[in-house]
């Protein structure tokens, strides 16, 4: 620490301090004889204010501050996959320190096998790869580049090796690298250019992927009330989705929720290695009973860790729980600071701070020349799951896709209880695109007549519920027979399902397609004068029950089931 000074005023996180001349905005602070960590967030002619990250209890005026001269930064290494850490990236000893009491260890030491991939001599440049770190998943190796800004020549590289996290293993024009860097966690880390056409990113559930799916590199949120199904939603996406690392935040939700995701993930296998998702999966705990300010850090920490793996050219996907609790730590900063509150009392800047945080998200080229992304899923917890909310509505204006939650799906039991009718992807095209540059050049013709069908279901349910079903046309009874094979045999996906937890973008073209089949082969009947009321009672059971009858990848099968069904229907046409 460069500077000591003293505290004059405390407010709760935040603390006025004097006799820290040379600080400037955003440096990081310690203040108390604990070296309770903080950051600078103004500037006053005779004092500065620091917002905490710690509980200040016990903090009294006149107690140390120490400035470091330098941004609140974390340090990130090879021993990030499979930890707990707290929002500014400090390790918890296990899943109870954020249930009762957190016991944060010391700094990471730890061991790793080194092997070099330049010799003395080489010229490298920012983003190279000087070397990797062999990690437990199959193709998941952990790189060590060059650092941004820093271009020279190999002076010296350690021999293939173990090599402690800390120790040296090159240096590079005078500048010595070790496995361990820092990086200031609201400095976004630099690329080369950012890329439009990408591939989707697979989530494994059919209504997200059929209906609204995005991109890698583009950003989602899950918007919803209590009791609706985000943090479900959310832990299934984290545990199905085709990205390389997880980056999961719980951001002032409950700890029992957040220690029951640990258990799951570490008894979850892991299909690209099968061993346990948690060896690929970074949790960053700030639970409700945590500090608050913490949590206003910890989706800056958890964007400069999924950059971190991204410069390596993988897949980071960051799934944030909720932002909504972030809004609030921010709401209560601008209180005690003495800011002039915007909407319901949230600060003028949550619009242009949501929208900082989501540009982080990106598929890019790296300053190596390889090609990396960071997926942002996130949810709001508006109050009573309003939409025009602030929170809500700003993060609408700055995400790819809306998720949006509807009460009665969750009521009646309809899970992922996600509206067809209020979300939307705007990454719909160029998902298109890659499909049918992949083999399947219907999808968009596909994801369309199901939109259709739902539409006008919706629209002739309200008819049926004021005249009654009969009184409709036997088409019209088809449309709303189609609808509901749609939500039960397309959408509904039930999470404690072996075959049906994930599924494969093949089945869910199949499952799509054979619904779509069967409805066309109903509308010939009806239109050839066959009345509802028979194809109605025809049994339409083997559809429905297809997504659990048979495996998340076995096409075939639900090929088999949909040709039993059309069979029926066209018999009762002869």
């Amino acid at each position: 620490m460069t500077e000591v000074g003293h505290v004059v005023r405390v407010n709760g996180p935040v603390v006025h301090l004097e006799g820290l001349e040379g600080a400037v905005h955003g440096e990081f602070v310690e203040v108390g004889e604990r070296r309770l960590p903080g950051e600078v967030i103004s500037l006053q002619p005779d004092h500065l204010v620091a917002q905490l990250y710690e509980y200040t209890g016990g903090l009294a005026v006149g107690a140390p501050a120490w400035a470091s001269g330098h941004p609140l930064n974390i340090e990130l290494g090879p021993d990030l996959l499979g930890g707990i850490y707290d929002g500014l990236l400090r390790p918890l000893s296990d899943a109870a320190d954020f249930i009762d009491a957190r016991a944060l260890t010391d700094q990471r030491m730890t061991e790793h096998q080194f092997t070099p991939s330049v010799a003395v001599g080489d010229v490298v440049g920012p983003g190279a790869e000087i070397g990797s770190v062999a990690t437990s998943t199959p193709g998941l190796d952990h790189l060590v580049i060059v650092p941004p800004g820093l271009r020279g020549t190999v002076d010296s590289i350690v021999d293939a090796g173990v090599v402690n996290s800390r120790a040296p293993v090159a240096v590079i024009d005078g500048r010595t690298i070790s496995l361990t860097s820092s990086w200031p966690i609201r400095r976004p880390r630099p690329f080369a250019e950012r890329l439009v056409d990408r591939p989707p990113f697979v989530t494994g559930q059919r209504v997200l992927d059929t209906m609204e799916p995005i991109a890698k590199g583009s950003s989602a949120t899950v918007i919803g009330g209590f009791g609706e199904g985000k943090t479900m939603l959310l832990e299934q996406i984290a545990k199905w989705g085709d990205a390389d690392v997880i980056v999961y935040v719980g951001c002032g939700e409950r700890g029992n929720e957040l220690a029951d995701l640990v258990d799951e993930l570490s008894g979850l296998t892991d299909p690209r290695t099968g061993r346990s998702l948690r060896e690929r999966t970074i949790i960053l705990a700030n639970t409700s009973n945590m500090p608050v300010m913490a949590r206003e850090a910890s989706i800056y920490t958890a964007t400069t860790i999924a950059e971190f793996y991204r410069d390596m050219g993988l897949h980071a996907v960051i799934i944030a729980d909720s932002t909504s609790r972030w809004a609030e730590a921010r709401r209560e900063l601008a209180s005690r600071t003495g800011a002039i509150p915007a909407e319901q009392g949230y600060p003028a800047d949550l619009a242009s701070s949501l929208a900082d945080f989501y540009q982080r998200a990106g598929f890019v080229t790296t300053l190596g020349g390889r090609q990396g992304a960071v997926t942002i899923v996130t949810s709001v917890s508006p109050p009573g799951g309003d939409p025009t909310e602030p929170v809500a509505a700003s993060t609408q204006r700055f995400v790819q896709a809306v998720w949006g939650l509807d009460r009665a799906l969750a009521y009646a039991r309809h899970y992922p209880a996600v509206s067809w009718q209020t979300s939307f992807s705007l990454d719909v095209d160029r998902v298109a695109r890659w499909h049918a540059a992949n083999g399947d050049p219907d999808w968009l013709v596909r994801r369309s007549r199901l939109q259709m069908v739902l539409k006008e279901a919706g629209r002739l349910q309200g008819l049926a519920d004021l005249v009654g079903l009969t009184s409709l046309a036997s088409h019209d009874r088809v449309v709303l027979l189609t609808a509901r094979l749609i939500r039960e045999a397309v959408l509904q996906q039930s999470a404690l399902s072996d075959n049906d937890a994930s599924c494969s973008l093949y089945k869910q073209a199949a499952l799509a397609q054979a619904v779509l089949d069967v409805h066309d082969a109903a509308v010939r009947a009806a239109d050839g004068g066959i009345p509802a009321t028979i194809i109605e009672s025809l049994d339409f059971g083997p559809l429905v029950r297809a997504k659990d009858a048979v495996a998340p990848d076995d096409v075939a099968g639900v090929a088999a089931i949909a040709d039993t069904v059309l069979r029926s229907v066209e018999e009762v046409r002869s």
